[in-house]
């Protein structure tokens, strides 16, 4: 599971000129939480003024099918199993046609201990973020024709090193992985591999501030250091 987010413009400045050639244009959000606007990279959609190239779009993270009837949050839809999305009806057509990149400059976890849910942030050790594979869809309300962009996060069996945390992990991408991800020519087939519970970069897994549990929490404090941080190798 993957429910809160760190997001700050710098380092992912650097990221997003590395991954694509493009400035990251989006106000910080240290605990984005689901149905929040997240900042995205997809390929514009033919028709688009951006046709085929990346964009940095702002999207609601909690995915909407095209075809539901309204925007609801009965089902748990910020988060796709990796292991059935290929086959999901709500995710199977953006699997094959729209998936998009979320840079991140980490994401949180809770670990229970001791009847405790003991909160981390797990980042990238070079401090240049994470670039986490997402499915993204258009919804139109039937009514009065809004038109909604909304993304879900694809996630996996967490590798045994992030065990200890939770067992599951979002899917994370090395750079050239996330190319690979974005392009729209790319036979699923060959995205398989990219759930394997890999982890692309070295990773700090940092005990934070209880602050970090309510989403409405959004000063720097709440990704405060706890203690000191767990160091996790690449693993591939």
């Amino acid at each position: 599971m993957c429910g809160r987010f760190n997001i700050t413009s710098d380092p992912l400045a650097k990221l997003l000129l590395a991954l694509v050639n493009m400035p990251y244009e989006a106000d910080d959000n240290v605990n984005a939480a689901p149905t929040e606007q997240i900042p995205v990279v997809r390929i514009a959609p033919d028709g688009s003024a951006q046709a085929g190239a990346p964009e940095l779009v702002s999207m609601r993270w909690w995915l909407t099918p095209f075809w539901a009837k309204e925007m609801s949050t009965r089902y748990s839809m910020f988060n796709a199993k990796s292991e059935t999305a290929a086959k999901s009806p709500a995710f199977r057509e953006p699997y094959r046609k729209r998936r998009c990149v979320v840079p991140v400059t980490g994401f949180y976890e809770w670990r229970r201990r001791d009847g405790e849910k003991i909160p981390y942030m797990i980042t990238s050790r070079d401090t240049q973020g994470l670039l986490i594979a997402g499915l993204w869809d258009e919804w139109k309300d039937p009514q009065g024709g809004e038109s909604v962009l909304s993304f879900t996060v694809l996630t996996d069996a967490a590798n045994e090193a992030l065990e200890f945390v939770h067992n599951r992990q979002p899917v994370m991408l090395s750079l050239d992985d996330a190319r690979r991800w974005l392009d729209p020519d790319i036979p699923t087939d060959d995205l398989d591999r990219l759930f394997e519970s890999a982890i692309p970069v070295p990773l700090d897994v940092i005990p934070v501030s209880t602050r970090v549990n309510n989403a409405r929490n959004k000063t720097p404090d709440v990704a405060m250091p706890g203690g000191p941080p767990i160091h996790i190798e690449a693993s591939h």
